[in-house]
């Protein structure tokens, strides 16, 4: 691939599907690439902005040596083998003078008449008590409409300011502008993938008008414009999949609009009769991946005295489907050229199989293509692996009264390394060993008291179990929550499904954490085979190579 990658992650669900995707990058499904991610919000202190946000963060810290290049330099056949590179915008509605539509449209020293008149016609448009009303700091609730004018001119707006006076600008305008260059310097051979929903607000309204709005915003920072015509856009269409408890009538009161899950269905259709018609997003985008979930949406505010219309307490669970549109950017990202020359917009659906009970079934098909399914396996399932020999085995995560720190967790585990004669790795410090702990509790599990918290790749898990699926790409053993169970299982060998082999008496034949010991001082990284150079970037490529090399991922389809 010859193409630079940028994604673009859109409101609260749009950032929950980069979530999935850093994690894609994490186990190592973007071998020597360089990507480029803007998140996209007008919600500045959205909790699942910030989460994801701290994410790419503590990637880049487990990447990389030295804070002075954070995130390193591209790697291959390891962990965290992508370069992420993050950029941070909002459309800043926080000031009084720009809380609402009606307070951002107000104008001054025209005559009378005229104000009236253009009053007039907004209310045509927007009601006036409500749409033209509400405070825009927790982003667009389902109104669209307004979205999708408003984002448009959010973006347009940031690039003129930074134009106008860059030493002036705002953070925010500093980070959009810096992305805008990267994409204007790429030019044609930009490739730009985005995350967002069609059932709410924020997604909804930007992903249309993205492309435009981009085109626009390049031909201000940079007198060198590039033919949009020949950027290749992709897009999620991520429909509803959860739900949450509708507003009180106070609320509805108090904050004169808020969305209520009980639109998303009927927000998704309209939604998508407008993609399949609208000009714009037929020519600009070249595939738009339809995601849905046919089963029980799940309910996000269980527990909640009221409907979370944004800020720092809106932290939804993770769910399969983002995982799904994740993977839809590793298919756009991994086409070629050739496939991606046609006219207008195609659009791609995938479907679950269902078990003979009618109940849903998740192979590595049903994430990527069959050319990827093997692969995809073997790099989730020996992440996975690695985050439970870090947590569970060696007691990253699990309570081990009396231990100390260094004998815990990656820390741990290197002592024990000592052992084999391996000492390559005796010299990385404490925070570095810590770091890659706590990005192992982001993807797997933390325990809080003496309770497990599910990370991301368990609350993934969670989603399918609840609606009773048969099936999720490994043994459900790996998916332990239990802590005593947690804390003697083997996870090389949990991970396989059981094989009994012997005409009289049966014999487990998986593979276990012993053959993995075993295997780890024949398995030392090879430098220039995987382009790694710190002792960090060391560690983490013969771990990859000694699970690997162990455990026989390839026959899980």
């Amino acid at each position: 691939m010859n193409d630079r990658l940028f994604v673009i992650a859109i409101g609260g669900t749009g950032m929950r599907c980069l979530e999935a995707f850093v994690h894609l990058c994490a186990i190592g499904m973007f071998d020597n690439e360089e990507i480029n991610i803007l998140t996209l919000d007008t919600d500045q202190s959205n909790g699942n902005k910030g989460r994801v946000e701290r994410l790419i963060e503590l990637y880049n810290k487990v990447k990389t040596d030295n804070p002075a290049t954070p995130g390193g330099s591209p790697n291959a056949n390891t962990y965290f083998s992508a370069k992420l590179n993050l950029y941070r915008f909002y459309t800043d509605y926080s000031k009084a003078s720009r809380s609402s539509y009606a307070k951002i449209s107000a104008t001054q020293g025209l005559q009378r008449e005229v104000e009236n008149d253009d009053r007039d016609l907004a209310d045509l448009f927007l009601d006036h008590d409500t749409v033209q009303s509400f405070n825009l700091d927790h982003g667009y609730r389902a109104q669209t409409h307004l979205g999708s004018m408003l984002m448009y001119h959010g973006i347009i707006e940031a690039a003129r300011h930074y134009i106008e006076d860059k030493e002036r600008a705002t953070e925010p305008e500093k980070q959009l502008a810096a992305f805008l260059t990267e994409l204007q310097q790429s030019g044609a051979g930009a490739r730009v993938f985005v995350f967002g929903s069609v059932f709410g607000g924020t997604g909804a309204s930007s992903i249309p008008v993205v492309p435009e709005a981009l085109k626009e915003a390049v031909s201000l920072i940079s007198q060198n414009t590039i033919d949009f015509n020949n950027v290749k856009f992709g897009a999620t269409l991520l429909t509803e999949y959860f739900s949450f408890n509708s507003p009180s009538d106070a609320q509805r009161w108090q904050e004169k609009l808020v969305a209520t899950s009980d639109y998303f269905a009927i927000n998704s259709q309209a939604a998508l009769q407008f993609y399949q018609q609208d000009r714009t997003v037929k020519d600009r985008y070249k595939r738009l991946y339809h995601v849905g979930w046919p089963a029980q949406e799940l309910n996000v505010s269980e527990g909640a005295s009221q409907t979370i219309t944004g800020g720092a307490e809106q932290k939804n669970a993770c769910h399969v489907v983002e995982l799904m549109c994740a993977c839809a950017a590793y298919d756009f990202f991994g086409l070629d050229d050739a496939t991606l020359q046609n006219a207008t917009a195609q659009y791609l659906y995938r479907s679950v199989e269902l078990d003979d009970n009618k109940n849903l079934t998740f192979k590595g098909t049903d994430f990527v293509s069959a050319r990827n399914a093997d692969e995809f396996l073997q790099k989730m399932g020996s992440f996975l692996v690695l985050a439970h020999i870090i947590l569970s085995m060696h007691g990253g995560a699990l309570p081990r009264v009396g231990m100390s720190k260094d004998k815990l967790g990656t820390r741990g585990f290197i002592s024990r390394l000592s052992e084999f004669k391996i000492t390559d790795y005796n010299e990385l410090k404490p925070e570095q060993t810590e770091d890659i702990d706590k990005y192992m509790k982001e993807f797997a599990y933390s325990t809080n008291a003496g309770a497990l918290v599910r990370g991301w790749i368990y609350q993934v898990y969670n989603s399918v179990r609840a609606v009773g699926a048969s099936k999720f790409l490994f043994a459900p053993k790996i998916f332990e929550e239990n802590i005593s169970a947690l804390a003697t299982m083997d996870p090389c060998k949990e991970i396989q499904e059981e094989k009994k082999t012997g005409l009289i008496i049966k014999t487990d034949s998986r593979t276990k954490y012993d053959d993995f010991v075993k295997n780890l001082p024949n398995s030392r990284p090879n430098n220039e085979e995987q382009s790694v150079s710190t002792m960090k970037e060391r560690f983490l490529a013969h771990m990859y190579r000694a699970i690997n090399a162990t455990i026989p991922f390839s026959t899980k389809l």
